[in-house]
Formats: structure tokens, sequence, C-alpha cells
């Protein structure tokens, strides 16, 4: 996972301990949605993450097959 997902679900951690402390009804309220959008954007994070890794599988994948071809060509007349 990326430094920023770890920094979101840290942040949303300690949005919800503060509103599991919180003696004030709007004070809760505004740190349970603060979780909400800190969870929300850790999400997003990781499913970038994980649309990224998978591009670049695919990258390294078309790469090499495309060495495999251009090795299998060598030598021959073109």
């Amino acid at each position: 996972m990326s430094q920023n997902y770890d920094f979101q679900i840290a942040r949303a951690d300690d949005a919800a301990a503060e509103a599991a402390g919180a003696l004030l009804d709007n004070v809760k309220q505004r740190a349970l949605r603060s979780e909400a959008a800190w969870r929300e954007m850790a999400e997003r994070t990781r499913k970038m993450d994980d649309e990224r890794e998978k591009a670049r599988v695919e990258r390294e994948r078309r790469s090499s097959g495309l060495n495999e071809i251009d090795a299998g060509t060598l030598g021959t007349n073109r």
C-alpha cells in the first residue's frame, strides 16, 4: 500500500477516536463525517494503487511478449 493510504487510514482512525470521546453531539457528528471522508479517500487510493499495479504488470507482460517475438525473428530475412 502507498503512504497516502496509510496516512488516510490513520486520519480516519484519529477521527473515529475523536468521535468516541466527544461530549457534544455536533463535535461527534463532525468527527464521524471526517472519518467517513478519510475512509472513502483511502478506498479510492487503494483502488488506484491496485489499478496502477495491474497496468504495470500488463505493460511488463506486453514488453516481455514483444521481446520474445523480436528474439524469434533475429537471423531471419525481414
